[in-house]
């Protein structure tokens, strides 16, 4: 069965965009160890999942990129949730209009390696309600942002998880590894 894991870059008070709906707190300067890493976890992944909103950030930037991130984002197959998008062109992209946690079971029945999601936020709130992540790996980015949107809101219960892996980088970027206790 495949796995969903999400990574998100997180800030170290637990907020994935700032109060005023920034996301910039989670960008430069680039730690070679930590883009090693990510462009490496990318080589096993079978399946991007995101919400609308990434997905058209990402479709209007990874195509014409020359990045290093920039192959694995445009070869591996997308799958976009939305209820809203009438078409998706970026390559190798599928729009899925169903229930969520319906849609997440089937791919996850599907055979393949693991499937990744992006936030945004909203997308990764809705997967951690409805507990369809099995791993979360975060990136947890030493800034204190004070508000914004939390990662975790809404939760019916507490979400008990066993750390599995710590990472720590250079630029002082820590990567927790949780599963699902």
């Amino acid at each position: 069965m495949r796995q969903v894991v999400l990574q998100m870059g997180i800030s170290l008070d637990g907020y994935v965009v700032g109060p005023n709906g920034q996301t910039d707190w989670g960008l430069p300067p680039e730690d070679a160890e930590l883009k090693t890493q990510k462009l490496e976890w990318l080589t096993r992944v079978g399946l991007h999942l995101m919400g609308r909103v990434t997905y058209e950030e990402m479709a209007s930037h990874w195509p014409s990129s020359d990045s290093d991130y920039a192959r694995p984002m445009n070869e591996i197959p997308k799958v976009v949730f939305s209820k809203t998008l009438t078409e998706a062109n970026w390559a190798d992209s599928h729009i899925a209009r169903g229930d969520l946690a319906e849609e997440i079971t089937s791919l996850k029945g599907e055979a393949g390696p693991h499937m990744i999601a992006w936030g945004g936020g909203t997308f990764a709130q809705a997967l951690a309600r409805a507990g369809l992540i099995d791993e979360y790996r975060l990136i947890i980015h030493p800034v204190a942002l004070g508000g914004g949107l939390p990662l975790f809101k809404d939760l019916a219960a507490p979400l008990h998880l066993d750390l599995v892996d710590t990472l720590r980088f250079p630029t002082g970027r820590v990567v927790h590894s949780y599963r699902k206790a």
